[in-house]
């Protein structure tokens, strides 16, 4: 049994939903990539009693203590959350917490990763099935949408992203996006997705957007981003105020894409803003020209990497007799 578990994993792009109908018996379906910042990480250790610090540590607490009662584990943990996600961003801080607290307290006790389980406990992946995924393995990743079994979206495909790529975040601290009562509310209002529309979305996921992953192909992947991106902002515009949730974002996106910035839009309910770059030069030269505007609106901007690989699970057990420790 390990004295100290480290869990490190990162945020992830929501790039969009492509079929909230429910036509054919499957709802929502997702497209997704796995960044490899900003990240959350954490550290538990046996203590006295359950605690948590840190950023976020309420809602990790929460976690914690479900999964200690359902797991049948005795009290007794010291959780330490070193950074976080942004929560209700867009990022997929909720999940990925849940699931770094959940890993850790399984590997802290020797137990197997169950991350379905895990996400069902947490109400988590209630829609998407991205960010169980990305807690596993990172990349570019398509998920069928939810059916009747209750349980996550099935990821049905996943690619490598191109290493050289890159990805401008706009981050606007001062919003957050629709999330708990407020969310399932929205959903509530908001008019039937047609047919056609969840056809064509499809179809740009499918026959554009993943044969251009493969081919490094990013004016193509782009182009299939930036209409799903469209579609969907239009979608939501009724209950997030317009395609985008924050103005000021909208307004460094637009000066990114006429710089010639790729595949721009919003990642899930925001405020957070994205677009694609074909390399590191190119990704800080549109850094550079927009980053008065950003200083103008506080936002931040800032400029990272896909990732393809999962969740980081380290694991450290002392050293009898010394205190020292070693993993």
């Amino acid at each position: 049994m390990a004295n100290c578990v480290t869990v490190a994993v990162a945020a992830r792009l929501h790039l969009g939903f492509l079929d909230l109908s429910g036509g054919l018996g499957r709802q929502f379906g997702s497209l997704g990539l796995a960044l490899d910042e900003p990240e959350t990480e954490l550290e538990l250790t046996p203590g006295r009693a359950d605690f948590a610090a840190g950023p976020q540590a309420e809602r990790a607490r929460k976690y914690l203590d479900r999964l200690v009662r359902r797991l049948g584990l005795p009290p007794g943990h010291r959780l330490v959350i070193r950074r976080a996600i942004p929560a209700h961003a867009g990022l997929g801080s909720g999940t990925q917490l849940a699931l770094a607290v959940a890993a850790a307290l399984r590997s802290l006790h020797g137990l197997p990763l169950d991350v379905d389980w895990d996400a069902h406990l947490l109400n988590r992946g209630g829609r998407s099935g991205l960010g169980t995924s990305f807690f596993l393995e990172g990349g570019l990743a398509l998920d069928g949408g939810r059916g009747s079994i209750d349980r996550p979206a099935p990821v049905i495909s996943r690619l490598k992203f191109p290493e050289e790529w890159r990805v401008l975040l706009v981050l606007d601290s001062a919003r957050r996006g629709i999330h708990g009562m407020d969310e399932l509310a929205a959903f509530g209002t908001l008019p039937p997705f047609s047919a056609e529309l969840a056809a064509h979305l499809c179809r740009l996921a499918v026959m554009r957007a993943l044969p251009a992953v493969v081919e490094r192909d990013l004016a193509s992947f782009g182009r299939a981003i930036t209409e799903i991106q469209a579609h969907v902002g239009d979608y939501f515009a009724p209950v997030q105020g317009g395609r985008f949730s924050s103005p000021d974002v909208a307004a460094l996106i637009d000066l990114l894409a006429a710089k010639g910035a790729h595949g721009c839009g919003q990642s899930s309910w925001g405020p957070t803003g994205f677009a694609f770059a074909a390399s590191e030069a190119e990704a800080r030269a549109l850094q550079e020209a927009a980053a008065p505007s950003a200083a103008k609106t506080a936002l931040e901007l800032k400029v990272v990497k896909a990732r393809n690989g999962g969740a980081v699970i380290g694991e450290m057990a002392e050293v009898a007799g010394t205190g020292a420790r070693h993993g």
